[in-house]
């Protein structure tokens, strides 16, 4: 089951049948998928095109003048530097700059970012999303002291928010970062809750700090406003509640109008976070252009150095970093995969990579929060990755209704969430597993204000519920084995330490 040409794969769509395709889900349970023109691969193009690349450097130190001179005499111009970490962003049209700046005295990695030359020549066209009608929104209805689409968020019990949301909303001194396609802090049941101070665009590989730049443009994807909403959705008798409903969330805009999520965007976004104390961070994409980045490559060694780089320097400042494990229904502990994917920005084909020693980052980056997807019924959703020693917890993320339908009120086995422009819509992935689980994270910071990102990680896994591996495994029922689980109650492949609890992480 692989979902060939993902960009950013973290929502998926649910056919009928189990071959997945990357796309977004919205009510009534119709599907859009992403279109590909994927241009020319950038060897073709040799010298005439720009790419950008990383350079990883000592950290702590200003870009000493001799390695300047080096990316100069290289054909490279220097974007930015971050000094913190060591990673500097470098733009060249030589096809041979990372070759030639590797052998440089002081420079300990550097690789190309894309394989398409810049901008990225690829659409995003993401078809034409149902989203709930204002006479739907109008026309919900719920008890006493829910918000109005509140009955049709199963995924709230199946956590325990709901509970926990009669002990605390959070805390608004916790901010969760949304790392991602930029978030819609117009929104009615975001703006409550937005940290602008926190929010920036990224795209470049260098801040973007104008007012509102952090914001999708009406061409561009809704992850990232969806995401938002599942996260911390304001209690404020409008549209849908958050699993933290109280606590802070911030735009971090990494990805391209293409859709794309390129490393020095994600390296830009784990340092704004760093800097501007953020609590948590979300991140549902994977780094483009290799869904795995083999070490024994020079330039994804690069890469998986800049991006790991980037996340410990969060995490050293106080992040909790969370993400997606991805939904191709790859077991990610097996001894090799088959990934139909890589270079999604030019032109893809068939590798096998371990994916012990080739990483899918930032998931698999050492310290970051693995979240696998479940549904409506508590067990692994249909597309959901997993793998023993890989997935640290699961979550709801959502499944075919078909495969796994909820109690009534709800109707959708999809996650609802805000979209752009003051609506409301369902998606499913394990993009929407990932904010449940960063939102537990927050109620847990909420709760325990001066705890380490050691001590909320271990909280987190401490207080999920255990739950045992789904044996045998036939999602759609058709006397097929779908995926194998292993390991014990406490701790497996499909579930990790279990699935996240937020009333546990508001009483304990």
């Amino acid at each position: 089951m692989t979902a060939p040409y993902a960009r950013y794969r973290r929502a998926a769509a649910i056919p009928a049948g189990m071959a997945m395709a990357t796309a977004l889900a919205f009510l009534p349970n119709t599907a859009a998928t992403a279109a590909e023109d994927a241009p020319a691969p950038a060897a073709a193009q040799a010298d005439a095109t720009p790419l950008s690349y990383v350079v990883n450097v000592k950290p702590g130190h200003g870009t000493s003048a001799y390695v300047k001179k080096a990316v100069a005499k290289a054909g490279g111009t220097i974007v930015t530097s971050y000094d913190q970490i060591g990673v500097i962003v470098v733009h060249s049209s030589n096809a041979d700059f990372a070759k030639t700046i590797r052998t440089v005295r002081g420079v300990q990695s550097a690789g190309a970012t894309r394989t398409a030359p810049l901008p990225a020549a690829s659409t995003g066209d993401l078809g034409a999303p149902k989203v709930l009608s204002a006479a739907e929104v109008a026309a919900a209805d719920a008890p006493a002291g829910q918000d109005p689409l509140q009955p049709q968020q199963w995924d709230l019990p199946a956590i325990k928010a709901d509970k926990a949301h009669e002990k605390t909303l959070g805390s608004k001194k916790v901010t969760v970062a949304v790392i991602d396609t930029g978030v819609d802090d117009t929104h009615p049941d975001i703006a409550p809750n937005f940290d602008r101070e926190a929010s920036v665009n990224c795209v470049s590989g260098k801040p973007d700090t104008a007012d509102g730049a952090w914001r999708p443009s009406a061409a561009e994807s809704p992850h990232g406003t969806h995401v938002a909403g599942e996260i911390a959705a304001a209690k404020n008798g409008v549209g849908m509640t958050g699993v933290a409903p109280g606590v802070k969330v911030s735009g971090i805009k990494v990805s391209t109008t293409a859709g794309f999520f390129y490393t020095e965007a994600v390296v830009c976004g784990f340092v704004w976070a760093a800097e501007h104390g953020v609590d948590v961070t979300n991140n549902s994409y994977y780094t483009d252009p290799w869904y795995f980045n083999c070490k024994n490559d020079p330039d994804q060694k690069a890469l998986v150095e800049a991006v790991g780089r980037a996340s410990r320097y969060a995490e050293k400042k106080g992040a909790v970093n969370v993400a997606a494990a991805g939904n191709e229904n790859y077991d990610l502990a097996s001894d090799e995969i088959t990934d139909p994917s890589s270079p999604n920005d030019t032109t893809p084909g068939d590798r096998v990579v371990d994916p012990s020693e080739c990483l899918d980052i930032p998931t698999q980056l050492p310290g970051v929060v693995t979240v696998a997807s479940t549904g409506a019924k508590g067990i692994k959703s249909s597309f959901s990755n997993h793998g023993l020693g890989v997935i640290d917890i699961a979550a709801p993320g959502g499944d075919s209704t078909a495969y796994q339908k909820p109690d009534a009120p709800a109707t959708s086995g999809l996650i609802l969430g805000t979209l752009p422009g003051g609506k409301w819509g369902y998606m499913a992935g394990t993009s929407m597993a990932s904010p449940h689980v960063a939102g537990v994270a927050a109620l847990i910071k909420s709760t325990h204000p001066y705890a380490s990102p050691a001590l909320v990680k271990a909280l987190l896994y401490a207080e999920a519920d255990a739950t045992p591996c789904t044996d045998p495994y036939d999602i759609n029922g058709d006397g097929k084995i779908d995926a194998v689980c292993e390991g014990t109650k406490n701790r497996n492949g499909f579930y990790g330490w279990g699935i996240a609890d937020a009333l546990d992480a508001v009483t304990k």
